[in-house]
């Protein structure tokens, strides 16, 4: 019988990874070292040609045998668009300066950290125990997982934290048929956007079978996105209203 490897991680792999991690955020405060001109090259593709990252995903696996990245200057700029848009949410709903702070704690650490956390981890699994061919070595990375998380959740981001909270009184508070259509559109596309980009970050890797079922979401939120036009579900003010408010006691 052929000997079949272990999901788990080896301990030199787990080791390995472990260092990458320490690596990794030890360059947190040395902004000297971080690269923020290819970092915003990356925001700005991710939102106008997507597609063009594969080859950046590509060239780091074979100029720094890994996948995942190494610079911390897309997560500053990241975190920096998610305050900036965060104060924005939070002026333009008139939020107190202590409804801000637990805001923008529950959008960090719960909306982008805890559901990137386990998103990224259902998915690592996912790749590799059925999508990984058996007899290759090589493994998903659950820090790439997390990269392709966060790559995906930046034009939601900006599109719904941004664009949407600019024209506000429109898709939340018009009510009417051409505001739902155009706000539950935005919805539609940062959905869309999320998956499409998580599809080719785990597409990048080219170790991957079956990888279009990474698309099946697609059709099915185009189908829900019809239902809530045709039964002129306002999806902007369920969210604000119900989601943004709610769930704070506001």
């Amino acid at each position: 019988m052929g000997h079949k490897e272990p999901l788990l991680l080896s301990q030199s792999n787990v080791n390995s990874a472990y260092q990458k991690f320490r690596r990794y955020f030890r360059r947190v405060f040395k902004f000297e070292q971080m690269d923020f001109q290819f970092a915003f090259w990356q925001m700005f593709y991710l939102l106008a040609a997507p597609q063009k990252l594969t080859k950046v995903f590509r060239a780091r696996k074979n100029f720094k045998s890994q996948f995942a990245r190494d610079d911390p200057a897309f997560l500053i700029l990241f975190a920096a668009a998610l305050i900036i848009t965060s104060i924005g949410f939070s002026l333009r709903l008139s939020h107190t300066f202590g409804q801000f702070l637990v805001f923008l704690v529950l959008e960090i650490f719960l909306d982008c950290i805890g559901v990137g956390v386990i998103i990224a981890t259902i998915l690592w699994y996912i790749t590799n125990k059925f999508l990984k061919p058996k007899n290759l070595p090589q493994d998903v990375e659950w820090g790439f997982a997390f990269d392709i998380h966060l790559n995906a959740y930046f034009p939601p981001l900006m599109l719904l934290h941004f664009v949407m909270i600019l024209f506000y009184n429109f898709f939340v508070r018009e009510g009417n048929f051409f505001s739902i259509f155009l706000g539950n559109s935005v919805w539609l596309a940062a959905s869309i956007y999320y998956v499409y980009i998580t599809f080719l970050g785990y597409h990048s890797m080219q170790i991957l079978r079956k990888i279009n079922l990474f698309l099946i979401p697609i059709p099915l939120l185009v189908i829900v996105y019809i239902i809530t036009i045709f039964l002129q579900m306002n999806v902007s003010s369920i969210v604000f209203e119900s989601y943004y408010s709610n769930r704070l006691g506001w």
